[in-house]
């Protein structure tokens, strides 16, 4: 008997704007070669969306504010909360949906599970992400240290969550940004998850260490680096890119964990 594919539906939400997350995203969908095929939608340059056909949706970051009021706003926001209506409504059949950074800030506004302010410098680096209590026990984060590293780079964030609003909608936190004790600014929220089968981070999990460097050794992007951040950010993190407790780990456990789960609950339905 043969076995049909899983369904994959890439959402790219860069505009445009050249990028390592999508070809990151894409790197790990083709590992997953015998048991997904996979199309990529570019949905805030092109207003492309998929239908509600697919078994998994991986919706990218990307660059600008996650509040902007676009022409592919609505309709996403539309095939989101009808992915989640039909997870509520099938005992069975489920659609997995993860979010990366711009796509986790713009589900996040829209769930109304905290603020969504601008911060007052971008965070860009190879950041040490903690656990909450939730985030220990949780399989997305199994097999991570506490702290685990991750690549952040955002101009924005999630913080003041409402408790309230998380405990009516089920919703957890599972993991917050570093300690930063010398200033007194509040931690922003790393990753929640929404549902069995809705997860996402305000970090970049995708972000592939051989790609990552090669592209930052390009003398262009290593100019761009240092002019944005400053010679001793862009060593840092270059430095760290390598490590074998770092993004090499996060890279291989969060996403790839992800598509498994969401493979192994589909078998079911993959004899034909």
């Amino acid at each position: 008997m043969q076995k049909q594919k899983v369904k994959m539906a890439i959402l790219d939400m860069n505009n445009d704007e050249p990028n390592q997350g999508l070809r990151c995203i894409a790197d790990i969908a083709k590992s997953f070669n015998k048991e997904v095929d996979f199309k990529i939608y570019n949905v805030r340059a092109k207003n492309e969306l998929p239908d509600l056909s697919y078994d998994i949706y991986i919706s990218s970051g990307g660059p600008g504010s996650p509040l902007e009021e676009g022409t592919w706003r609505q309709p996403y926001l539309d095939l989101i909360q009808n992915l989640w209506d039909f997870n509520k409504n099938s005992s069975e059949e489920k659609k997995y949906v993860f979010l990366i950074c711009y796509s986790f800030q713009v589900v996040c506004d829209y769930f109304q599970l905290g603020e969504m302010k601008p911060r007052k410098s971008t965070s860009f680096g190879i950041m040490p992400v903690h656990k909450t209590k939730e985030g220990i026990k949780d399989r997305m984060l199994d097999g991570l240290d506490d702290p685990f590293w991750a690549v952040d780079s955002r101009s924005w964030q999630l913080i003041q969550p409402r408790l309230k609003v998380f405990k009516e909608k089920g919703c957890k936190i599972l993991s917050l940004e570093k300690i930063r004790t010398h200033v007194e600014y509040e931690r922003a929220i790393m990753a929640v998850r929404f549902s069995e089968e809705f997860v996402g981070t305000q970090f970049h999990p995708e972000a592939d260490p051989v790609g990552m460097y090669a592209h930052f050794s390009e003398a262009v992007n290593r100019q761009k680096v240092i002019t944005n951040y400053g010679e001793a950010k862009y060593n840092d993190m270059m430095d760290k890119m390598d490590d074998e407790d770092k993004i090499i780990r996060t890279y291989s456990v969060i996403l790839p964990k992800f598509i498994t789960e969401a493979i192994h609950h589909n078998t079911h339905q993959l004899i034909s």
